[in-house]
C-alpha cells in the first residue's frame, strides 16, 4: 500500500459523485486515514463513514482561516500528525466575461483560491515540524486553456491562481521537506456543475477526445496517490493534467 499510515486531510470532499470522495476512497484502499472537510458536518462525517471507521469528517468553510486551522488542530488531536493536504473545495459558475458580477467574483475566488491558500497556511506549520509533507492543489483544465469545460472567467481565473500558488509554495517550502503539486483535471464525469452539465452532454462531447471518453474522479483520485507517495519524492512545483488528452501542451 502506497500510503500506509498516512494522514490526509481533502476539502470539500463529501460529494456522493466528486473528486474529492472518489480520492478519499483511493488513499484510504492504499491504507491512509483521511480527514474529509467540508461546509455541513453531518455530510462530511457520513462521507468519512461510508469509507470505513478509520477515517473521520468534519465541518470547515475554508474561506475563513479560523476554521482552517480549527479544522487541522481537530486532525491532529486525532491522528497526532497530517501528512498530505489535497486542496479540493471549489465551486464553478458558467459566466461570460460581462456577466460576472462583484458577488460572483467574490464567491467563486473566495472558495478556490482564498480557501487553498487559507487550508495551507493552516497545515503547513504541523508539516514543517515533521520535515515532511506534501500539498496538492486541485486545479482546472479551463485555467490552462481559458475556459472550454465549464466555467466562467472568473473561475478561469481562480483556478489560474491555485497554480501560481502552488508554484510558490513549492518554491518556498521545499527546504521544509513540503512537496506542493498541481492536477488539472479535464472533463470528469461528476455533480460539480450541479446539473447544468447534464453526463449524455459529457459522455457526446468526449467522442471527439483522443482518449474518446470523459474520465472518472477516482482516475483524478490515482494521480493524487502517486503526488501523496514516495514515488513523487523529487516532484514539486509542478501540474499534472488529467484529460485524457483533450488538452496538450
Amino acid at each position: 500500500m502506497l500510503l500506509k499510515d498516512k494522514i490526509a486531510v481533502i476539502t470539500g470532499a463529501s460529494r456522493e459523485r466528486g473528486i474529492g470522495k472518489a480520492t478519499a476512497k483511493v488513499f484510504a484502499e492504499h491504507g491512509a486515514r483521511v480527514a474529509i472537510l467540508d461546509l455541513d458536518e453531518s455530510e462530511a462525517a457520513k462521507a468519512a463513514a461510508d469509507i470505513g471507521p478509520d477515517h473521520i469528517g468534519m465541518r470547515c468553510d475554508v474561506t475563513s482561516l479560523e476554521d482552517c486551522k480549527a479544522a487541522a488542530k481537530r486532525v491532529i488531536d486525532w491522528s497526532g500528525r497530517i501528512d498530505v493536504l489535497i486542496n479540493n473545495a471549489g465551486l464553478t459558475q458558467r459566466r461570460k466575461v460581462m456577466e460576472v458580477s462583484a458577488a460572483d467574483y467574490d464567491l467563486v475566488t473566495d472558495v478556490v483560491l482564498r480557501g487553498t491558500l487559507y487550508m495551507s497556511q493552516a497545515v503547513i506549520p504541523q508539516m514543517r515540524s515533521q520535515k515532511d509533507g506534501s500539498i496538492i492543489c486541485i486545479s482546472s483544465l479551463s485555467a490552462l486553456q481559458g475556459g472550454g469545460v465549464f466555467g466562467g472567467t472568473h473561475y478561469c481565473a481562480a483556478k489560474a491562481g491555485v497554480l501560481g500558488m502552488t508554484r510558490s509554495m513549492a518554491k518556498e517550502l521545499a527546504p521544509d521537506g513540503i512537496r506542493v503539486n498541481g492536477v488539472a483535471p479535464g472533463l470528469i464525469l461528476t455533480d460539480f456543475s450541479r446539473g447544468e452539465n447534464p453526463d449524455s452532454n459529457k459522455h457526446e462531447l468526449a467522442k471527439s477526445f483522443p482518449m474518446g471518453r470523459v474520465g472518472m474522479p477516482k482516475e483524478v483520485g490515482g494521480v493524487c496517490v502517486f503526488l501523496a507517495s514516495e514515488l513523487s519524492s523529487y516532484v514539486t512545483g509542478t501540474t499534472i493534467d488529467v484529460n485524457g488528452g483533450l488538452f496538450i501542451h
